[in-house]
């Protein structure tokens, strides 16, 4: 691997990680965009990338928000068991939507979560 290609990768691993700390957010957010503006991965390639890295992301992320008292373990298990239809379901869909699709449906989700946190 060429060093750009890792120091670029670096930065979004660390950026991911912060976001996820911060707000709960890191792989959809910050992985999948910039791997497909920095390395031209498609978006699928881009999601299932992501997917894998914020596995040990996410379990550090909630273990160290947990060190703070920041976790119910009730209610996020009551959360993650519906989840896994929605994760079946939802990669189902995607693997049949052309991925233009897939990038607007994304852009849209960021513009109204965006606007929800500005005009709260």
């Amino acid at each position: 691997m060429a060093g750009g290609r890792v120091l670029k990768l670096a930065v979004i691993a660390t950026a991911a990680g912060a976001f996820s700390a911060m707000f709960g957010v890191g792989g959809g957010t910050v992985i999948v965009p910039l791997l497909i503006a920095w390395f031209a991965y498609g978006e699928r390639e881009a999601t299932g990338t992501s997917l894998l890295a914020i596995v040990g992301i996410g379990a550090l992320a909630a273990i160290g928000q947990g060190l703070h008292g920041n976790v119910s373990l009730p209610e996020g298990v009551l959360v993650g068991i519906p989840a896994v239809a929605g994760v079946v379901a939802g990669t189902e869909l995607q693997q049949r939507l052309p991925e233009r699709a897939i990038s607007l449906l994304f852009a849209i989700l960021l513009l109204v979560v965006a606007a929800e946190l500005v005009i709260g």
